[in-house]
């Protein structure tokens, strides 16, 4: 479950870096980028959910 934290962290400061370019400079890659990262993150974010459920019933 550590990984999977690591991984969302990672995900998301992606997409923090890629939304700013976005949003100050106007990159409109750096819009696609982020939109992709969200996608990812969303997934992430689903697979903890099921994790945590599954720890918490333990």
């Amino acid at each position: 479950m550590k990984e999977l934290i690591e991984k969302i962290a990672t995900e998301f400061e992606t997409f923090k870096s890629d939304a700013e370019l976005q949003t100050e400079k106007g990159n409109k890659a750096a819009g696609t980028r982020a939109r992709k990262a969200s996608l990812e993150i969303e997934k992430l974010l689903k697979e903890f959910r099921k994790s945590s459920l599954n720890e918490s019933k333990k």
